[in-house]
């Protein structure tokens, strides 16, 4: 049961520690990015891949990587836009399912005479655990650095005002 004086005590901690579980989550985020790609990218199906797709797979997961980690660093000084920043690339990912993962499940290419799937159900199962891990965990972490913003956004005006108040 936490007291009136721990709850407090929470809420001033907030104002001297970093936000570490947001910045870290959105590392992990990244990692789960990095496994999709590295899966998507060593598939050896012909020339399937080929195309301009990937070429903008590319170019987001860059984009990705470089806001997820401007992100990491924004929420662990509590700054408040980061946090939507990183809902908006938690739902990115999500949609990302919809895109190449789908598209190569369903897509099918002749090699070497025989018409054989682009992404086995496997792969496209994997893949699929790994974006949806990665949106996961940047929505987690963009919730949780919101919540903690507020909270000490709030307590820092209470301060504010007693201090005003004392005066």
């Amino acid at each position: 049961m936490m007291t009136n004086n721990d709850a407090l005590m929470k809420k001033d901690r907030l104002r001297y520690t970093k936000n570490k579980l947001s910045a870290n989550l959105t590392l992990l985020a990244i990692v789960f990015n990095a496994l999709y790609f590295v899966s998507v990218y060593k598939s050896d199906v012909g020339s399937y891949y080929y195309k301009l797709i990937i070429g903008i797979s590319v170019v987001y997961n860059l984009l990705f990587m470089l806001f997820a980690f401007l992100s990491s660093e924004g929420v662990k000084s509590y700054k408040l836009a980061y946090s939507f920043v990183l809902v908006a690339l938690g739902a990115g990912q999500i949609i990302r399912i919809f895109i190449l993962p789908l598209k190569a499940r369903t897509d099918t290419i002749t090699m070497s005479g025989e018409e054989q799937i682009v992404m086995g159900n496997g792969q496209f199962t994997r893949v699929c655990i790994y974006l949806i891990a990665s949106a996961a965990l940047c929505i987690a972490a963009g919730v949780i650095a919101f919540l903690k913003t507020r909270t000490l956004a709030v307590y820092q005006a209470e301060l504010e005002k007693s201090k005003g108040s004392r005066s």
